[in-house]
């Protein structure tokens, strides 16, 4: 029996979790909340080491992962910023990044070539500063740790992490698309 069907069902997993995290935030339960998403992280790192340790790769895969982060990451800056625990305009930034960099994926698929799932560095270093903001968020609103000012540190990296890795994929992909893909 053939068990590279774990690693899309942890992802799936992932995704069914981002309601429930939602509903506790917005209960204001962030201790509940942070619990579930620290699951959640744990479990990305799970699936994507499996994947990778035993070749379990497979393309459902390779769209399932990203897509569960996502929902993930946006549906925790809107909420968050809904319930004021971040500012807005970083919400709306980051949702603005992940929307352009999704809608030039789309186009670029549709007009030039399949798009290949690549994240580059500076990217997963965003997703990465994503993930531990919103957990240090979290984190703050539940237990009262860490410091605004370790979150304001990190509020600002991620503002630079957004715009060099949406500037990045857009000039990348532009200058590929003028090329006729295969970049």
């Amino acid at each position: 029996m053939s068990l590279r069907w774990i690693p899309n069902a942890i992802s799936l997993m992932r995704i069914a979790l981002v309601v429930p995290i939602l509903m506790l935030i917005l209960r204001d339960e962030y201790c509940w909340a942070l619990g579930l998403f620290f699951f959640a992280g744990f479990s990305d790192g799970l699936d994507g080491y499996l994947a990778n340790r035993f070749d379990w790769q497979t393309r459902l895969g390779g769209l399932l992962d990203p897509v569960a982060d996502k929902l993930l990451v946006a549906g925790l800056f809107i909420t968050l910023a809904w319930v004021g625990q971040i500012p807005v305009w970083l919400a709306t930034l980051v949702i603005l990044r992940d929307v352009v960099i999704f809608g030039g994926a789309v186009v670029y698929n549709f007009l030039i070539e399949p798009v290949e799932g690549e994240p580059t560095r500076i990217s997963k270093l965003n997703t990465a500063l994503e993930m531990l903001f919103l957990l240090f968020v979290l984190s703050h609103a539940g237990v009262g740790w860490p410091d605004p000012i370790t979150m304001t540190v990190l509020g600002a990296s991620i503002l630079v992490t957004v715009v060099i890795s949406g500037t990045d994929y857009v000039w990348t992909w532009s200058h590929r698309a003028r090329a006729g893909g295969q970049g």
